[in-house]
């Protein structure tokens, strides 16, 4: 699990040098900003996932997209040295960590 964490930790902080939109002060922001994810994943999520099912069917999943830009834009609410400049970057950026988070679970077999 620790290593899940740092994981992702490791796609926050390099979405944010990747895309010009994302802002991180320190890989300790990452960390923080991973944790919060992580937090209200489990929370927040599969309420809004409940409440907006119909428009994940219409959209064949893409609404989903939209959700975790909205989760991502929300922790950079709540964590110091986070920043997402537009809706827009924040959709790229879920994008961008999903990736990087998949291709480095991938290369660590987790």
């Amino acid at each position: 699990m620790l290593l899940h964490w740092l994981i992702n930790a490791l796609a926050v902080y390099a979405t944010a040098h990747i895309l010009n939109g994302i802002h991180l002060k320190s890989f300790g922001a990452a960390i923080l900003v991973t944790l919060v994810l992580g937090l209200v994943n489990a929370v927040v999520r599969p309420v809004l996932v409940f409440f907006s099912f119909p428009f994940i069917i219409v959209t064949l999943g893409l609404f989903l997209l939209v959700i975790n830009a909205l989760l991502l834009q929300f922790a950079a609410i709540i964590v110091p040295g986070f920043a997402i400049d537009s809706f827009w970057w924040a959709i790229g950026g879920s994008i961008v960590i999903s990736a990087i988070s998949w291709l480095l679970s991938s290369l660590f077999n987790i």
